[in-house]
């Protein structure tokens, strides 16, 4: 299927591992010209052919700073893709009384407001190519308990964004819509020093152990993790022409995790 997206523009944040590379990935084979964002540029994502500028979110002008180097290479952009993000890092699995408000800030920080400061600078440059923007968060999202609480207290915020700029900017020809994955084969899951490997460390079992019991133990009606490949393929889309009425929406891919309607 041709998406229509060739010599379009597209900026990617946290690209260099896992969702926000595969979605790196896709694009760019859809013939996109993409600006790729990563605290540290990996050999992957040099070898996808992005222009891939080392930056890091946290910091609060980084954002602005991001869109302006983007838009001088590229012009106006047609796509956002806010990715960057995560619940990695010491001290997730205690619970709520265990996080400080500094926990709380970093999370915040990057999973929520990482996203309203790069929103905030490609907007101008979005409403006049009539663009799209897509913001990946996450199913726990709308099942809280079912993560780190300030990750999925972040990624609720940042859902709830995404539905306040499709309805705000939609008049204008901005289509803005939300990817909320279950749990992704990435190395928040797999790596030794991640966050799947703390919780299992936590239940006291194996990392191997925890990654076989994850989709059972979250009603994954398909019975496996899911691959970044498939969060990429629905931003891809979401960003066509073929999509054109699709807009505020928040489009679960979680293995029918969620079960309420």
């Amino acid at each position: 299927m041709d998406l229509q997206l060739t010599n379009t523009t597209a900026v990617v944040t946290g690209a260099s591992r896992g969702i926000g590379l595969a979605i790196v990935q896709a694009l760019t084979a859809e013939g996109v010209r993409v600006v790729a964002a990563a605290r540290t540029i990996t050999p992957e994502l040099k070898e996808t052919g992005a222009l891939a500028i080392p930056m890091d979110l946290l910091a609060t002008d980084a954002p602005a700073r991001l869109i302006d180097r983007a838009t001088t290479e590229l012009g106006d952009l047609d796509l956002l893709v806010n990715n960057v993000g995560g619940g990695d890092g010491k001290g997730q699995t205690g619970g709520f009384l265990s996080f400080t408000d500094q926990q709380w800030q970093q999370s915040l920080d990057l999973n929520f407001l990482a996203a309203v400061r790069t929103s905030r600078a490609a907007l101008p440059s979005l409403l006049r190519r009539r663009g799209a923007l897509v913001n990946i968060s996450s199913n726990g999202a709308r099942v809280p308990h079912a993560g780190p609480v300030a990750y999925t207290t972040a990624k609720a915020a940042l859902t709830a964004f995404g539905k306040a700029l499709a309805e705000e900017f939609g008049p204008q020809g901005l289509r803005v819509n939300t990817i909320s994955p279950g749990p992704v084969r990435t190395a928040m899951w797999e790596s030794p020093d991640g966050y799947g490997a703390e919780l299992a460390r936590s239940m006291g079992i194996s990392q191997k152990q925890l990654l076989a019991q994850i989709p059972a133990a979250m009603g994954m009606t398909t019975g496996r993790l899911l691959e970044p490949s498939e969060v990429a393929t629905a931003v891809a889309y979401l960003a066509s022409p073929l999509a054109a009425s699709m807009s505020g929406m928040d489009l679960l891919i979680d293995g029918g995790s969620v079960k309420t309607v």
